[in-house]
């Protein structure tokens, strides 16, 4: 098979939104997507821009991405966040997914960055696997703490 990585642009994020759907149904949360092609264009390409998308093309046909962005870490310094890295269910296991991690290891490499890091959901086993022999440490004894928009609501009125 072949395929080609590139930066995406403005015009692929209907796909790069339905493939962020794709996982989000393959982990069982569709409902948990709120994120629109707008807010993926506004994200993406214009200023500031809050992430980089790197798209693999299979045919003329997007089947993977990588969105990452970069954060400040009070113990390293610059690091790059991988939020997702996402290959269409038919097109697992065929490569994709080691091109793209490939880019984004390069990608940070060329920003200077101390870490990437990134998080992958305890049961998807294979992902977990995939991660491991690209020599990711997968840690086990953090917990992701986060507040959705109603925390971030209920934690202001109760300052």
């Amino acid at each position: 098979m072949t395929f080609s990585i590139r930066k995406a642009v403005k015009s692929d994020m209907p796909r790069v939104l339905e493939l962020i759907v794709e996982l989000a149904v393959f982990e069982k949360e569709p409902e948990a997507v709120k994120v629109t092609v707008e807010d993926l264009e506004k994200g993406g390409f214009e200023s500031p821009e809050q992430f980089v998308c790197f798209v693999a093309e299979c045919d003329g046909v997007i089947e993977g991405i990588a969105l990452v962005y970069n954060r400040f870490s009070t113990w390293k310094g610059p690091v790059l966040h991988l939020e997702d890295l996402i290959v269409s269910q038919q097109k697992r296991g065929t490569g994709l997914g080691t091109a793209l991690l490939d880019t984004v290891v390069k990608y940070g490499k060329s920003l200077g960055v101390r870490r990437i890091g990134w998080e992958v959901i305890d049961w998807n086993t294979s992902a977990i696997s995939f991660y491991e022999k690209k020599g990711a440490d997968v840690k086990r004894d953090w917990f992701v703490v986060q507040l959705n928009e109603e925390g971030i609501e209920n934690y202001i009125v109760n300052i």
